[in-house]
């Protein structure tokens, strides 16, 4: 495999143990940062193997080899954080417009012989307006929650 070699600016070295000293980021951020600050080959920096930081940090090796990687290419933030999804897994069933119709429809008189909308009533009025293709009515449910609205 390719080797990456980190070479940090004094600024980048400074940010990083910052961001340690506080403590305040989330887990992997940390290790992140510790990876790069034992990496770094700059002015003297520790310039540690892969496998000596994957032990001090108690992450994998393949973690190390990532950071660097991701340092390189992309630079700080990108090895900090985590990496973006390159696209959502699956496209959304229910956008704006869609989720507008469901919460007209749930805030609107149920249907003849029902006292309350039930999820999956909703879920068969949107297929039957036309409004997707499919829906489940747990689908429905994220979508309801996510508006804090009462459905009555």
């Amino acid at each position: 495999m390719k080797k990456y070699k980190v070479t940090l600016t004094a600024a980048e070295r400074l940010h990083l143990s910052d961001l340690i000293g506080a403590g305040k980021a989330a887990a992997a951020k940390l290790a992140h940062a510790r990876v790069l600050l034992k990496a770094d080959a700059a002015d003297g920096g520790p310039a540690w193997s892969d496998a000596r930081i994957a032990e001090a940090v108690e992450v994998s090796i393949a973690t190390v080899e990532r950071v660097r990687q991701r340092f390189v290419e992309q630079g700080l933030e990108a090895a900090l954080g985590r990496k973006k999804p390159d696209r959502p897994s699956r496209p959304r069933k229910l956008d704006g417009r869609a989720e507008a119709r469901l919460i007209a429809l749930a805030c609107s008189a149920p249907p003849e012989g029902r006292t309350e909308w039930t999820m999956q009533l909703l879920a068969n009025k949107l297929v039957e307006l036309e409004v997707v293709d499919t829906v489940c009515d747990e689908t429905v449910r994220r979508a309801l929650k996510k508006t804090r609205s009462s459905r009555g």
